[in-house]
């Protein structure tokens, strides 16, 4: 089933220019063959790979367009199969027609990520060279698209290929002693043994490290814009968009349900909530918005506190500080919006952050506080640079720097990492080297789950299963 010949259309659903109808698997040539007439003399079987021909496309006996072949043979092909892409004219019917005479001369409709897979399963490309692919047909930022672009190229295929013949190597040197002891071989040195795991660890360490940065880029970043009612909130969700998102007026308890967009926040992403304002309220309705709220603050990666400096901190403010620091203490970043600094001032920047402390109950310079007037835009520029030093600072250049991007890769990494650990701590308890094979057995295997050599069908079948049909 898996070299059996498959079709779908490559190209958006819609109107357009042209359309391409992508054909591959055993017999491909052969199936395009039966509807595609080369304009030369040559039958398209007979065309060598890598090369183009302009032909009429036949449906039924007949010509119903004019269009280009393009021929692909194994193993020089995205999926590494036999491979035809045929171009035609781009209307929706013509196309839908060309796909299923494709169909009547012997394909079979291409599932979700299908061509990717088998470029996978041949060996075309790996794991994370396939996620990248999504990605870069998601990506809504020019980060993204850098990023994706590099582990399409295989930039953290490399970097993992290096950790993992180190892995290899140190575990090769503990087991070819214990197979071949009669052998006069070098034996490692208890220090170079030991050097060698810390070394591992670190770079393990550093390239687990690069996770907050590479999931903020990819994935964004959970946001929640939290505040008491008239604080700001919808001013700024407005204009951090750019755009008048939100319902904007001078009557508390406006916003009611949570309102979700994604913010470019220079070289990251917010997937950004702005939430009903914290307060009693004996309205039904809007005390759900505000529970929704509360569970959007613990969901949150980040939470914006949006602070009116033009009134006195009180005791829906206290509430806030509260519901904020019990989530600060589970790890969460924070930034303190001070808003409506173009009014007089009702409390000083020292008064809030005193607040924090006494419910955090140690110093709170972690928390990053910006001024800002959202009806104007005055400070937005401020915040949106604040947002993205707590999740990417500083340059970081994705063609030579291997960053994990999403859960999968840096559950693997972060799995490696532990196993280098356990073995580091069973050499020091005294046991030998041999002991700690086991242990550097799992980091390989955590390792290999990255690029894919040791992953399982369910979870590389989840993996494709994003991708739209026709890719």
């Amino acid at each position: 089933m898996k070299n059996q010949c498959i079709a779908a259309i490559s190209t958006a659903f819609g109107k357009g220019g042209i359309a391409v109808i992508r054909i591959s698997g055993e017999g491909a040539i052969e199936v395009a063959g039966k509807m595609f007439r080369p304009a030369g003399k040559k039958k398209l079987t007979e065309i060598s790979g890598g090369r183009a021909v302009y032909g009429k496309i036949y449906s039924e006996g007949r010509m119903i367009d004019d269009g280009i072949a393009t021929v692909f043979r194994a193993p020089n092909s995205f999926t590494g199969e036999d491979t035809v892409e045929i171009s035609c004219h781009g209307g929706v019917l013509l196309t839908e027609r060309v796909l299923k005479t494709a169909f009547m001369c012997g394909a079979v409709q291409a599932q979700a990520g299908e061509f990717t897979q088998r470029a996978f399963l041949n060996g075309k490309i790996d794991l994370s060279g396939a996620e990248a692919v999504i990605g870069l047909i998601e990506a809504e930022s020019e980060e993204k698209l850098n990023l994706c672009a590099s582990h399409a190229a295989g930039v953290l295929k490399r970097r993992t290929e290096e950790i993992y013949g180190k892995v290899l190597h140190l575990l090769s040197s503990v087991y070819v002693g214990l197979d071949y002891p009669e052998e006069d071989l070098e034996e490692v040195s208890d220090e170079d043994f030991r050097a060698s795991l810390e070394s591992i660890y670190a770079e393990l360490e550093k390239t687990a490290s690069t996770y907050r940065e590479g999931k903020a880029v990819a994935e964004g970043v959970r946001t929640v814009l939290l505040g008491k009612p008239n604080a700001g909130k919808s001013s700024l969700l407005n204009a951090l968009l750019g755009e008048n998102r939100a319902i904007v007026t001078d009557i508390p308890g406006t916003t009611r349900d949570v309102i979700e967009e994604k913010v470019n926040c220079g070289r990251i992403i917010l997937r950004l909530a702005d939430t009903a304002g914290i307060r009693q309220s004996g309205d039904a309705v809007e005390k759900i918005g505000i529970e929704k709220a509360i569970e959007k603050a613990r969901e949150s990666e980040l939470m914006i506190a949006v602070f009116d400096v033009s009134r006195p901190l009180d005791g829906e403010d206290e509430k806030l500080i509260s519901l904020i620091a019990g989530e600060m203490k589970a790890g969460k970043s924070v930034i303190a919006a001070i808003n409506k600094s173009d009014s007089e001032e009702r409390f000083t920047e020292d008064e809030l952050l005193a607040r924090f402390k006494a419910e955090l109950g140690s110093e709170n310079g972690f928390i990053k506080t910006v001024r800002i007037s959202a009806r104007d835009g005055n400070g937005v520029d401020d915040l949106k640079k604040a947002c993205e030093s707590l999740f990417a600072d500083g340059y970081t250049d994705y063609a030579s720097v291997a960053v994990v991007c999403n859960a999968r890769q840096f559950s693997a990494v972060c799995a490696a990492k532990d196993a280098v650990s356990r073995a580091l701590a069973a050499f020091d308890s005294g046991l030998g080297s041999d002991v700690c094979g086991m242990d550097l057995e799992s980091a390989l295997a955590a390792l290999g789950e990255i690029d894919g050599r040791s992953v399982s069908e369910e979870v590389t079948s989840s993996i494709f299963h994003n991708f739209c049909v026709g890719k």
